[in-house]
């Protein structure tokens, strides 16, 4: 892949970022999450490349925009497959809160992953655990582990999880290992990039969370030099089905990052919405300007670049009002 599509991806990223961020603390999730999406598939089409959307917004009945299968791209460079959120944290805008992004990945066609909409078993970390640690493991076993390799007592560790009733075993397991605990509200893919950003103080992210969010994360973390394990967790007959239908032949196997995003290049971008672990959040200025705060990463090169930009709002034709 052109290596100058990393820049270019960051425009789309932005873009979305600033559509979402005047629904912030507004308490309507589906416009915030209309207005990213709709800005990043207009912006789109300035990006040279040939791109398959393989993680969306759903599938073509279900989504407008940005859908599984949909062309994006002005057709004109090379072909890879897209991953897509316009807005990672859709209720996180709505009530004002920290560590909503929009974020996007590609890899050349064929490389990801087509996650189906439906829960994954995860466990992320940063490079110094990258390759250590099993999801296959008792939650005890992997979190002493993982104190064991980083040379730290378990009341020094700190893990994060999606704040949900489905991980109240989780939590009471880790509570007896004395481990710190950090609750998300939401914003999957941010829990599982924040292990690899040593400023966040995370050691690992564990629990459940959409499989789409983490073939994203995985992306992410291919670039910083972790690691996420994942395990699709199909509720019934239909999802099972449905896993069989994008072509994993056994759904509930471990899935590896390359069982995510391949072996070759992935492009990563992430524009922060609302303030959070690692992003700033976008910030209006005086004479209708704002602030934006976004990272681009590649795998095959190991860089990672944190752009800050400052946007004249009324040269923004793609963005519509609010």
């Amino acid at each position: 892949m052109e290596r100058e599509l990393a820049l270019e991806l960051v425009r789309v990223t932005e873009l979305a970022a600033l559509a979402a961020s005047p629904w912030m603390g507004r308490g309507d999730k589906n416009s915030a999450d209309e207005a990213a999406t709709e800005a990043m598939r207009r912006m789109f089409d300035s990006v040279s490349m040939q791109g398959t959307v393989v993680i969306g917004e759903g599938e073509m009945d279900e989504a407008p925009m940005l859908y599984i299968g949909e062309q994006v791209g002005n057709m004109q460079g090379p072909p890879v497959d897209v991953a897509v959120d316009p807005l990672e944290g859709t209720e996180i805008v709505a009530k004002g809160l920290n560590n909503a992004m929009s974020v996007l990945a590609i890899a050349p066609k064929g490389q990801l992953l087509h996650a189906p909409d439906m829960y994954m078993e995860k466990l992320a970390v940063g490079p110094a655990l990258a390759g250590k640690l099993s999801l296959l493991d008792p939650i005890r076993t992997t979190v002493e582990k993982a104190a064991l390799a980083l040379g730290k007592p378990l009341s020094d560790l700190t893990v994060i999880l999606l704040d949900r009733e489905r991980h109240k075993q989780i939590v009471t397991d880790l509570r007896r290992t004395g481990v710190r605990i950090k609750f998300l509200s939401d914003g999957d893919v941010a829990g599982a990039m924040a292990p690899a950003f040593p400023e966040t103080g995370i050691d690992l992210y564990v629990g459940s969370g959409g499989a789409p969010e983490g073939v994203l994360a995985a992306a992410a973390l291919k670039c910083l030099g972790g690691e996420i394990l994942g395990r699709l967790m199909p509720e019934d007959q239909s999802q099972h089905d449905r896993c069989i239908e994008m072509g994993l032949e056994d759904p509930r196997r471990l899935l590896t990052m390359d069982d995510m995003v391949g072996t070759g290049d992935v492009i990563f971008t992430a524009t922060g919405v609302t303030p959070g672990e690692f992003l700033g959040g976008v910030r209006y200025l005086p004479d209708q300007r704002a602030e934006t705060h976004s990272v681009v990463m590649r795998a095959k090169t190991r860089t990672i670049r944190y752009i800050k930009s400052l946007h004249y709002l009324p040269n923004k034709p793609l963005l519509r009002k609010s």
